[in-house]
């Protein structure tokens, strides 16, 4: 799939024709990160990060005490992906990237959300470890299939 932010300054392909999980977060972290109702995460198998000399990072802690890196445009400012070394996933922010199938997205913190809920959506009030690419915390549950926690 083709990623790039906002200006086309950076951009990217993914390393799968689709994503291993598609969730739509309504977290906190989430509608601040996005200045929005919720964010949009595409979970791939951790990928080469794009080679231009226009992405920049930063990074912060997570609730379980790790280290988020969070990628973005320097010339626009978009958000494009977030990592955490520990894994084996790349979250790349859904916006970025064209066709994804919206239709299978799983709703996490639905408590905080500030629209309403696709009726007949995989939803959560919280992140949940019932959810195949779950683990603690809310954008750093995004990250982690369980499959490949290595």
């Amino acid at each position: 799939m083709e990623a790039s932010c906002q200006c086309g300054a950076v951009s990217f392909k993914t390393p799968t024709a689709k994503p291993l999980a598609l969730y739509i977060c309504h977290c906190g972290d989430c509608q601040r990160q996005t200045s929005s109702a919720f964010g949009a995460s595409a979970i791939f198998p951790r990928f080469q990060l794009p080679d231009a000399e226009l992405l920049s990072c930063y990074k912060r802690a997570t609730s379980s005490g790790q280290t988020m890196f969070c990628y973005f445009c320097k010339r626009c400012g978009t958000r494009l992906l977030h990592t955490t070394p520990e894994k084996n996933v790349v979250s790349v922010k859904g916006g970025c990237i064209e066709g994804l199938d919206w239709k299978s997205a799983i709703h996490i913190w639905t408590k905080s959300a500030m629209v309403p809920i696709p009726e007949g959506s995989e939803t959560y009030s919280e992140d949940s470890e019932h959810t195949e690419y779950s683990d603690t915390g809310s954008q750093e549950s995004l990250d982690q299939p369980a499959g490949l926690a290595g």
